[in-house]
């Protein structure tokens, strides 16, 4: 308990630097207000030695109060900005917050005050609590403003170090994505087949070359976006089949059965290209075993289900692919791909985001 409590307080204020802070605060305070009572006559020091000594016990006690009024005013920051946003009610923030910082002040400047006039009993009590308690108000409401602008110095911080973090990795996956998508085997084994085209069927070698150029337009179009509609990506997915159903014949078998209203969701580019090219590479593809491949939905999911019939000699899948998908539906969305193997087939649900999805928003 006590140790989620500290993690919860260090989040939103980390506590080494607290302790700094509010140790410099009271000693300060403490400081001004034992010179005033020195020039002023209310209580005259004899030496510096006492002088001193007097500033260490009340710094001591001071900082005890500083725990007491910064501790609930750092989870009253918290609170307020869950529930009274600075972008929307500043005004009623700044009442509000000033406010609960002047009471706690009080409360906490009259429990010490007490405590202290219990040990050491002096003959003018209500003037004392009266005293402290001013002087707790203006140093809670100092205290209260540094918190805060620390707070929000330590937000801006923490946000633009997350989004150089989310960039360098957004950065690392397209990366990644691009070179998945143009590798070498892909191109070295279409221009294999557009070699034997062209010597067999010039009209079939035109259209090849065509939807092969469209296959990395589109990859050169899209890779620096987060999304593509699903309409885009099935017209991609549809040149691409095009090339390896030149390749494989009527052992590639591509069905697509989907709802008009879901062509305008969005995914992840190349998210379909990623699953079929998988599905190619890791199953036998021949007459004797033609690959099924087919794709439609289950309510807002989109389903790509392969029959399964493994290549002996396939090489041991690192699952690369997988986890660049994953990456990406995590920076634009809160659901991510599920890879399921059911009934010998081999399934991969992806989620379909909504047509009213933000380019310039992280989710």
């Amino acid at each position: 308990m006590i140790a989620l409590f500290y993690r919860k307080i260090n989040r939103i204020f980390p506590l080494s630097k607290l302790f700094k802070l509010l140790l410099g605060i009271s000693a300060s305070v403490v400081i001004i207000v034992l010179t005033y009572k020195h020039v002023a006559g209310f209580q005259v020091f004899n030496s510096t030695f006492s002088f001193i000594k007097h500033v260490i016990l009340n710094t001591f006690t001071s900082l005890i109060l500083a725990y007491l009024v910064a501790i609930p005013g750092i989870l009253l920051i918290g609170f307020l900005d869950r529930y009274m946003s600075w972008n929307k009610l500043v005004f009623t923030r700044i009442i509000v917050q000033l406010t609960l910082a002047i009471l706690l002040a009080f409360f906490a400047s009259t429990i010490i005050t007490l405590i202290l006039y219990a040990i050491e009993p002096d003959k003018d009590l209500n003037s004392i609590l009266v005293f402290n308690a001013l002087i707790s108000a203006v140093a809670s409401i100092i205290t209260m403003v540094i918190l805060q602008a620390f707070i929000f110095f330590h937000d801006s911080d923490r946000a633009k170090k997350e989004a150089e973090i989310l960039e360098k990795k957004l950065s690392q996956v397209r990366y990644e994505v691009l070179k998945n998508q143009i590798n070498p085997h892909f191109m070295f084994n279409s221009l294999n087949v557009l070699s034997g085209l062209i010597n067999k069927d010039v009209e079939k070698a035109q259209l090849f070359i065509a939807e092969f150029s469209q296959i990395y337009r589109y990859v050169l179009e899209t890779i620096e976006k987060p999304v593509s509609s699903l309409s885009e990506e099935l017209g991609f997915i549809r040149s691409y089949i095009f090339l390896q159903q030149i390749r494989y014949g009527d052992s590639l078998n591509f069905s697509v059965n989907l709802p008009s209203n879901l062509l305008n969701r969005f995914l992840p580019p190349l998210s379909l290209q990623t699953i079929l090219e998988n599905a190619i590479k890791h199953n036998i593809v021949n007459n004797s075993h033609p690959l099924f491949i087919d794709i439609y939905n289950d309510k807002e999911w989109l389903i790509i289900k392969n029959n399964i019939q493994p290549k002996i000699s396939s090489n041991y899948s690192t699952g690369l692919g997988q986890k660049n998908l994953i990456k990406r539906y995590e920076m634009i969305s809160d659901h991510v791909p599920k890879f399921l193997v059911e009934a010998n087939f081999y399934i991969v649900k992806l989620p379909l985001i909504s047509s009213d999805y933000d380019e310039g928003s992280d989710n």
